[in-house]
């Protein structure tokens, strides 16, 4: 897509421009990028939301950030945190409605120390989960987050977000891989949780204000993570699903084989296989064509063999799968996951529509997907593909409606919102969210207001006043500013499950 930049008008005496010359002196040369020269920072990752802010703060330590917290307090300017730039809702992109600073992390990327004996990490906001990941392989542990953005996203992003991925079955999403955090506030104190302690019963436990909370009350600059035992056993499978109604069963039988073991159960669907062989030059996995397919995989520290043979032999005896492969090799391992990877439409297809990322009950997954196929051929006739990938086991499904699987296809604006309302009106009605890992940013705004009530939503704006009275960091963004919906919006007593 092409990029244009509409360059704020200061004069050189305004307090903006007098601003803008302070925060060049104290970040100094390589902290800071004119707009102009940061155009790719500035525009979403999906090309939806885009904003130009009055300079590009790249600080390097946490002093830094205290001192770009308290100008652009003083000046009544929003900062806008930016990790790896790769959320998908909006929620890291500079401000359209006053004047913003952009405050990237991207330089505070170091690793600050590993505790093997701890089983902990510590790590700046900018580090990528990446290279916190090869961090601790170096001491035989390993980080408990991944997905595919693993080279980009970062662990202030992460932690922003409560980012969840590929392993939430083992490890949980973010939140639960964070110990400890260090984080600037918006009078420019440093909140100085930085312990590694598993057990601390001495009151609120702020830090978990800051995880999921988009930005929105303070500026995270260190994380303290936990690490796990290595582990070296992996068995990855691909099967041929009989049908999508399976996959719950699927599930449990998958947990009764080894719960602990099991770090992945994934649907993925046969046009996303194709899509990945044809873009990305996948190897198909198996030779029946099916409709869905399951990835799962079991990890442990021996073989684990066993464990999946003895899962697929259950499964294809019960009739929940019709054909299936194990990764043998590592070429066949990272064929599998690459295939993963690439599964999401704005890449692969380039299509766009009503996007979901949505998560329901486990067990209502199926009935969730067949349910928003009805409602799109309802709305749609045959001029509408739905298209679903995710989490089976988090009952996480990152879900698309949209023309058609072909590059450059687009949704009518209109018809998008109608479908968007009619699968929320879904999702809530058998307990689910609009959002299981992207977040709120700007994108969830006017949606996420109808699934919490008054009082929660007043809680979050309660929390938000305390710690942000004047509104510094991320304004307009997250679920404290959703709009409060009307008694006719809410799910009555009989929707509610």
């Amino acid at each position: 897509m092409g990029l244009s930049y509409d360059a704020p008008m200061l004069e050189v005496s305004s307090p903006e421009a007098r601003l803008v010359d302070e925060l060049q002196a104290i970040l100094g040369a390589g902290g800071w990028l004119e707009p102009s020269d940061a155009l790719h920072l500035t525009v979403d990752y999906r090309g939806v939301f885009s904003g130009t802010p009055l300079l590009v703060a790249r600080p390097d330590s946490v002093d830094v950030v205290r001192a770009v917290v308290r100008l652009c307090a003083a000046a009544g300017v929003a900062i806008v945190s930016q990790g790896g730039h790769t959320s998908l809702s909006g929620g890291s992109v500079p401000t359209t409605d006053r004047p913003s600073v952009l405050l990237s992390t991207s330089r505070m990327n170091r690793i600050v120390s590993v505790d093997p004996a701890r089983f902990t990490i510590t790590a700046e906001a900018g580090c990528t989960i990446e290279q916190v990941q090869q961090a601790a392989a170096a001491v035989d542990l390993e980080l408990g987050m991944d997905w595919g953005a693993r080279g980009t996203a970062t662990v202030g992003g992460a932690v922003s977000t409560n980012a969840g991925g590929l392993n939430v079955l083992r490890y949980g999403p973010a939140r639960d891989s964070v110990l400890g955090l260090e984080v600037v506030l918006a009078d420019g104190e440093v909140f100085d949780g930085l312990r590694a302690l598993r057990k601390d019963n001495t009151g609120y436990d702020l830090k978990h204000l800051f995880i999921g909370g988009e930005g929105s009350l303070g500026v995270v600059t260190q994380a303290v993570l936990r690490l796990h035992p290595r582990q070296d056993h992996h068995r990855t499978m691909f099967a041929a699903l009989s049908d999508l109604d399976a996959v719950h069963e699927l599930f449990a039988m998958a947990c009764a084989r080894d719960h602990g073991g099991l770090t992945a159960f994934e649907l993925v669907p046969e046009t996303g296989v194709a899509g990945t062989i044809g873009a990305f030059g996948v190897l198909r996995p198996l030779a029946t064509v099916a409709d869905w397919y399951l990835l799962a995989r079991f990890s442990g520290s021996s073989s684990m063999d066993a464990t999946a043979e003895g899962f697929l032999s259950d499964a294809v005896d019960a009739g929940l799968v019709v054909d299936a492969t194990v990764a043998m090799t590592v070429a066949q391992e990272e064929n599998l996951w690459l295939m993963r990877d690439e599964l999401p439409p704005e890449t692969l297809f380039d299509a766009k529509g009503a996007k979901f990322d949505a998560a329901v009950p486990i067990d209502r997954v199926a009935e969730f997907q067949r349910a928003v196929e009805a409602v799109t051929v309802e709305m749609c006739g045959d001029h509408a593909v739905v298209y679903s990938f995710g989490h089976l086991g988090d009952g996480n499904l990152h879900l698309y409606v949209v023309p058609a699987l072909e590059r450059g296809s687009r949704m009518d604006s209109d018809l998008a919102a109608t479908i968007t309302d009619a699968i929320d009106e879904l999702l809530w009605s058998m307990g689910g969210t609009v959002s299981a890992e992207h977040g709120v940013g700007q994108d969830l705004l006017d949606r996420v207001g109808r699934q919490k009530s008054p009082v929660e939503l007043d809680m979050m704006r309660r929390v938000k006043a305390a710690l942000d009275p004047n509104d510094l960091f991320n304004p307009g963004r997250g679920a404290h500013c959703a709009p409060v919906p009307s008694t006719a919006d809410q799910p009555t007593e009989e929707e509610t499950p």
